[in-house]
């Protein structure tokens, strides 16, 4: 009897810590993102070709980022990492990317919920909704990425009618401006590739990617892409996973209205949006 009990006192020991230990498994990934628009051209006017590709290259690389996740088994937070910009000298034109929109996404994988704060034009929103339902297609093929096995998935996001629609107006607009700033291409369908690992079983990743059997390290959207250069896992010091509070609260299909309303009213005349070049 005594042996009985003992051996199950062990077990119950056992599975006991696993589950203290499961809830205890937390962790930090950095990605470093980047945009990488094949098709991104910058068309105006009279401006010179050099100076032209030179506003291009600087706008790019103005726009990689360096963002963290910390996360759990249920819970994330998204957000980017604060950096203090490098004093430079150059000449020529010079370009700063300074984001109307900046904060922090929290995902719960458990209660299916996504809140986002943002910093839109000096305004806080909270921005409550459901998680994305992303319907992904798990393919055989593997990769390296650090020193972890990665597999690939894919989800295809088909043009929307709306899209349609904004597009059939920007190429009216565009045919009516005298100056252009942006070519205006056709909208297709959007296919996201992602890179998981199932040695990190986490179904999170960066940005409103998650719904995978391990932890998202790599996402490309054919517009951006996200890379996870350094992982922690139970590091010394916890991670800190808050939901945000700040901000008016809004839907995300609220907060897209206000978006395009924003954008509408800075636009002139010409549909354009003006940019200001510094040389």
């Amino acid at each position: 009897m005594t042996k009985i009990i003992l051996k199950i006192s062990i077990i119950a020991f056992l599975l006991f810590s696993h589950k203290i230990k499961a809830q205890d498994f937390s962790g930090q990934a950095v990605y470093e993102t980047k945009v990488q628009m094949k098709d991104f051209k910058i068309s105006m006017g009279d401006m010179p070709e050099e100076m032209r590709l030179g506003l291009q290259e600087k706008m790019m690389k103005a726009l990689e980022k360096t963002f963290i996740l910390n996360f759990n088994k249920i819970e994330s937070i998204y957000f980017q990492e604060e950096k203090l910009d490098a004093p430079t000298q150059s000449s020529g034109i010079s370009f700063k990317a300074s984001s109307p929109l900046s904060g922090k996404k929290y995902k719960n994988v458990k209660e299916k919920i996504e809140i986002s704060e943002e910093d839109f034009f000096g305004k806080e929103f909270l921005i409550q909704d459901s998680l994305p339902k992303w319907d992904w297609k798990l393919e055989s093929e593997t990769k390296k990425i650090g020193n972890y096995t990665c597999y690939k998935a894919i989800a295809i996001i088909p043009v929307s009618a709306a899209s349609l629609k904004e597009y059939e107006e920007e190429k009216k607009k565009s045919a009516e401006s005298k100056t252009k700033f942006f070519e205006v291409n056709e909208p297709k369908e959007k296919v996201i590739t992602v890179w998981y690992t199932p040695e990190i079983p986490v179904s999170q990743g960066p940005d409103h990617y998650w719904g995978l059997p391990g932890l998202i390290l790599e996402v490309n959207d054919g517009m951006k892409m996200a890379l996870c250069s350094k992982i922690t896992i139970n590091p010394k010091e916890k991670v800190e996973i808050k939901k945000p509070k700040k901000g008016k609260k809004v839907t995300r299909k609220e907060f897209e209205i206000i978006n395009e309303k924003q954008l509408e009213s800075m636009k002139d005349s010409n549909g354009n949006i003006e940019i200001h070049i510094q040389k």
